[in-house]
């Protein structure tokens, strides 16, 4: 009875015992988190959403296994205030990151401190763009500020500043596998910022890609061509005209002696760049853009004598996209290499990996690079997510969400509470087809850097998924409405249409509620303006000559004068 009593005990031990073993293995844990993020980078130049330009298979790849959004966008289309307002989950105007200039406040709590608090191992690997000490990160290797495509130099966590040969796009893959290899611990869930600097101006592509790329002829868009008269002045007054402003040789790698040859005046600094950039090269990697551009060059030279300004401008263009394009293709092979490298380590099937860009970016579109505007091809940036169990795979949304719901998001998605102060939403109900706990119906956008490089006049707007207000106020006074569904081109404004009068009220007071709502206001816009004319009294206006700000005094009296 005894031997009976014993096995019976010994039978309930092992059953409980496998019962706490299969409930430990039940228990759900927490996903680890991935953020891909590139500079610059247009959702026109991803073939998820269009492939007329290039093909990014490996992009692609996470669009399948998840979501991709065709209505993202960012709330200050210009670089480090983006990356501020992803870090805290705010507009610029409460983070203090107002724009390239202004700088950051370090009291902000952002969401890698909050997820390292609550037990994530965090990592961050390659352009942050603003401070040199990221907080809430266990390890980190990011570029001084805009950071160098060819031999870049890193500031570490532990190993001071670095210099390391190579390209920079392989080397930030490099460092973030070899923590993924090396120094991630398998019992916590992580958190992996993994930040490309392509492709931002001036676009210098990996040495692999040279013949490929510059051998390359690509479709015009439609608008390469536009003459602005359908909007107000800001649109015509910006300077990101692709012949008018994009420089010859930095830009678009004609030689400086050919340039002198043929007695071509350079566009503001851009020889400096140029210089700086090839002075870089080591031997062998000079060798490779000398034979490559030499080419270029070449063909150059002889069609030039015989140029139009609109044969320029269609030339211009071609160069862009070769070198822009090119350096997007390196993007994409090493995000391959990331999602290789999760499959091959089991890491796939508790991680959600968001690849986005800090905005977009303007290839042509208006005959413009760059971005800053509210039109959509900068205001609207790539968004594709893979999560999966949570994602249904080959899925779409045209929902309205905003870099500033990403804290907010990863913080939901980690089970930590987001502070009160964040400004954005969690997309998860978004992500997970749960529509009825999700009624954003308009997002607010402001951008602030003018006067400086590009001139693009201080503005902002409300954006529906038919609609933009758009309220420029700095050196004009006026206003645009845009219809996104009959005029997707955005070439005319519509503001002043009496057919358009009761939309017309109905985003006045929508954008009212949405300045009330995010804690924007004239008073915080005439701050910023009254500290940047006291630069501008100091010297400390950047890209804009004396005679420039006292143009734009002027007219900035007059407005403040009418009202």
């Amino acid at each position: 009875m005894k031997y009976i009593h014993s096995i019976l005990a010994f039978s309930l031990g092992i059953t409980l015992l496998a019962g706490c073993q299969k409930a430990e293995e039940e228990k759900p844990q927490r996903p680890n988190i991935i953020f891909i993020m590139s500079d610059d980078h247009a959702y026109q130049a991803i073939s998820a959403y269009d492939n007329t330009l290039i093909e990014t298979p490996n992009i692609d790849r996470i669009a399948e296994m998840g979501m991709l959004f065709t209505q993202a966008s960012v709330t200050n289309s210009i670089c480090a205030p983006s990356r501020a307002t992803i870090l805290t989950g705010k507009h610029s105007h409460m983070n203090g990151k107002v724009d390239n200039h202004f700088p950051f406040d370090t009291t902000n709590v952002t969401f890698p401190q909050l997820l390292q608090k609550a037990g994530y191992q965090t990592a961050m690997f390659g352009k942050l763009h603003f401070g040199n000490n990221p907080k809430g990160f266990d390890q980190f290797k990011i570029l001084p500020g805009q950071g160098n495509y060819y031999n870049p130099e890193f500031i570490t966590k532990d190993e001071g500043n670095i210099k390391v040969s190579g390209y920079v796009t392989d080397i930030i893959t490099d460092f973030t596998l070899d923590w993924l290899s090396k120094e991630r611990k398998k019992e916590d869930p992580f958190l992996l910022m993994y930040l490309h600097k392509a492709p931002h101006r001036a676009w210098y592509m990996a040495e692999r890609h040279l013949d490929e790329f510059t051998n390359k002829t690509f479709p015009e868009p439609a608008t390469l061509f536009d003459d602005y008269s359908g909007r107000t002045p800001p649109a015509a007054e910006a300077e990101m005209n692709i012949l008018k402003h994009m420089g010859w040789s930095g830009d678009n790698k004609v030689f400086p002696e050919v340039m002198d040859e043929l007695g071509i005046e350079e566009i503001g600094p851009d020889k400096v760049r140029f210089v700086n950039q090839w002075n870089r090269f080591d031997p062998a990697q000079k060798a490779n853009f000398d034979r490559a551009y030499g080419k270029v060059n070449e063909e150059f030279k002889k069609l030039y004598p015989s140029m139009s300004e609109e044969d320029k401008m269609k030339w211009k263009y071609n160069r862009y996209m070769q070198d822009y394009l090119g350096s997007i293709k390196s993007v994409d092979e090493n995000v391959g290499r990331l999602l290789d490298y999760l499959e091959a380590n089991d890491l796939m099937e508790n991680t959600i990996i968001v690849y986005t860009s800090d905005q977009g970016f303007y290839l042509g579109e208006h005959g413009w690079f760059d971005k800053r505007f509210v039109y959509d091809e900068s205001f609207k940036t790539p968004l594709l997510v893979a999560w999966p169990g949570k994602v249904k795979p080959g899925t779409k949304s045209d929902e309205l969400v905003q870099n500033l719901d990403f804290a907010q998001t990863f913080l939901d998605i980690a089970g930590v509470d987001a502070p009160a102060d964040m400004q954005g939403e969690s997309i998860v109900p978004v992500l997970t087809g749960n529509l009825e706990n999700w009624n954003r119906d308009a997002v607010y956008y402001h951008y602030y850097e003018y006067p400086a490089e590009h001139m693009v006049n201080r503005h902002y707007a409300i954006v529906t998924k038919d609609y933009k207000l758009i309220h420029y106020y700095y050196v004009n006074d006026v206003w645009e409405l845009i219809d996104r569904k009959k005029d997707p081109k955005e070439l005319k404004n519509v503001y002043n249409d009496p057919a358009y009068a009761e939309i017309r009220a109905e985003l006045h007071a929508k954008l009212d509620e949405l300045r009330k709502k995010y804690k924007d206001s004239n008073e915080i816009s005439q701050g910023y303006i009254d500290q940047l004319l006291n630069d501008a009294d100091e010297g400390r206006v950047y890209g804009i000559n004396k005679e420039g700000v006292e143009e734009i005094k002027a007219r900035r009296e007059k407005i403040l004068e009418n009202n």
